[in-house]
């Protein structure tokens, strides 16, 4: 026996979800995609100047976080290098002068190998610790196996770019000839050009800098403002040679567009190598092990 049909008492129609979405307020929130996804999130669109081809820059640290890790650089690559100075005065080179001891490419190396430790030390707990998202897939590391031999190879063509040098006024000696006086200290300048040193100027620059410059300014300008401070980093280094900074501005250039068009500083800092270490195996080449730098035919940048 069926009941009979009361319109009054018939259940309400089913609700679709897709298009009926009220908010329970006794119901959790939903899920905070910002935190689990930064490179995807649209809390902070990318500027509208900036290609729809190129991917999208969504850092979630600002500028203010890339400025005190530039300060945090700067102030750990001094203190450490005095400290390193004075201990070396006082218990190893006790019969040398300050500034011999101040001279010694070893004590800049180490100074700098522990500052970058501590620097990138640092990144990571900003971005995990502050931020709460993974690090390498907050940096866009993005590493391709499969593309490392091409952009290798790119590096290497970026040599080119130091032809330039040649129309150029170069001076004939800079302070960063004193790291390759010795083969002992060459060596270790080498190592150090082509592995550490790379990589922290290309999650300094490429990483960290350029996608706050570009969600600002747009790619163009941001290739352009992250390149610039990249050369300017290297005035003391090169005597304040406008010549030797302009190939340097130039290197920036292309690795900056590198990581602009690939979205990957694993891209970048892979030419960056390949660049580095084909200027080091030419010069070591061209000197015999690095035992004749008068023979060098090569800038080292």
């Amino acid at each position: 026996m069926s009941l009979p049909k009361n319109p009054g008492l018939e259940p309400d129609p089913p609700v679709n979800p897709a298009v009926h979405q009220e908010h329970d307020p006794e119901s959790p929130p939903p899920p905070d995609h910002f935190l689990s996804d930064p490179i995807t999130s649209t809390a902070f669109p990318a500027s509208s100047t900036a290609s729809p081809s190129l991917p999208p820059e969504n850092p979630v640290w600002t500028g203010w976080d890339v400025l005190q890790i530039a300060f945090l650089t700067i102030v750990t690559l001094i203190v450490l290098q005095l400290v390193l100075i004075l201990g070396a005065n006082r218990f190893v080179y006790r019969h040398s002068s300050f500034r011999v001891v101040s001279q010694k490419p070893i004590l800049a190396l180490l100074s700098e190998f522990l500052a970058y430790i501590g620097v990138a030390i640092y990144m990571i707990a900003l971005v995990q610790g502050k931020y709460r998202v993974r690090f390498w897939q907050a940096i866009r590391w993005n590493w391709s196996a499969g593309a490392a031999p091409k952009l290798l190879g790119l590096g290497v063509l970026m040599v080119g770019l130091d032809l330039l040098g040649r129309f150029l006024p170069m001076p004939r000696s800079v302070p960063f000839d004193q790291f390759f006086a010795r083969p002992t200290d060459a060596y270790l300048t080498a190592a150090f050009a082509i592995t550490l040193g790379p990589l922290m100027e290309e999650l300094f620059f490429r990483g960290f800098l350029y996608p706050v410059l570009a969600r600002r300014m747009g790619v163009v300008l941001g290739v352009i403002f992250t390149a610039l401070p990249f050369g300017l980093v290297h005035l003391v280094q090169y005597g304040y040679a406008w010549g030797a900074v302009l190939v340097i501005f130039l290197v920036g250039m292309v690795l900056t567009t590198i990581r602009a068009v690939t979205g990957s500083v694993a891209a970048s800092f892979l030419a960056h190598v390949g660049y580095n270490a084909t200027l080091m195996a030419l010069t070591a080449v061209a000197t015999d092990g690095f035992r004749h730098m008068e023979k060098a035919a090569v800038a080292l940048f």
